[in-house]
């Protein structure tokens, strides 16, 4: 999420770099404000003009899309102001007026498969996009809800949902989320992401989705579950290079 402009610009700045060196289109993503935190005293946010304005600020600075969620349909109009995508959190995936108010901005937008969906639901979620005026979308799997503190990745999730005539996404960081900790923050176990990522190529997902940060040890959300920044390029040349093989078969 939006933390302030140093950690922004920084990090975006150097996902830049790496993802030109390896020919990798990009889309810069981080949340304006968080809506859905556990505890009260977790940090939400820096303001949503000032953070709307930083994704601005990094998309006309690194000539880059740049895409945020948003919670509400009173909201969409105004991101759309200053991002490329909106993306409709999983948790309200199933949100009817979110939806109608995302796709009537004209911005692509991104649907993130709820964790208690069926991949084959989201065909609703893209019809309505559809009837509402909208045919640019994307799909995004984040896991499923494997008891009360784990998720699963079921990797049927990816063909089916391109088979909607959408782009499907994997996002690698957030299926590794280990929610309804006892402490009130969620954990996460980024030693798999590796793993996650290299299967959702095998199995020809579009994009991944991949949340970094210089230090997720001080990271103001979701830092459980984070690549370390400096973890970031090894991964990508391997699964550029995993990619190129899939290619082939």
């Amino acid at each position: 999420m939006v933390e302030n402009e140093e950690v922004v610009m920084k990090t975006a700045e150097r996902v830049i770099e790496i993802c030109n060196k390896l020919s990798i289109p990009y889309v810069f993503k981080a949340s304006y404000r968080k809506a859905n935190r556990t505890r009260l005293d977790s940090f939400t946010g820096i303001g949503d003009e000032n953070a709307l304005k930083l994704l601005a600020k990094v998309r006309d600075t690194f000539n880059v899309p740049v895409v945020t969620d948003i919670h509400d349909a009173a909201e969409a109009a105004m991101a759309a102001e200053y991002v490329d995508v909106l993306q409709i959190p999983a948790f309200l995936c199933r949100q009817t007026d979110i939806l109608v108010a995302a796709a009537k901005t004209g911005k692509v937008v991104n649907v993130k498969k709820g964790q208690f969906l069926s991949p084959e639901a989201m065909q609703f979620a893209v019809d309505k996009l559809k009837q509402s005026g909208n045919d640019n979308i994307i799909l995004t799997d984040r896991g499923v809800t494997f008891g009360y503190q784990d998720l699963v990745v079921d990797y049927r999730a990816i063909p089916i949902m391109r088979a909607m005539g959408v782009p499907a996404v994997l996002d690698c960081t957030h299926s590794l989320q280990q929610p309804n900790q006892t402490s009130g923050v969620t954990g996460g176990n980024p030693a798999m992401i590796e793993t996650i990522a290299r299967a959702g190529i095998a199995v020809g997902a579009d994009g991944l989705f991949i949340e970094t940060h210089p230090d997720p040890s001080v990271a103001k959300s979701d830092g459980a579950n984070m690549l370390k920044l400096d973890h970031l390029e090894g991964l990508l040349t391997k699964l550029v290079r995993l990619r190129e093989v899939v290619n082939t078969l």
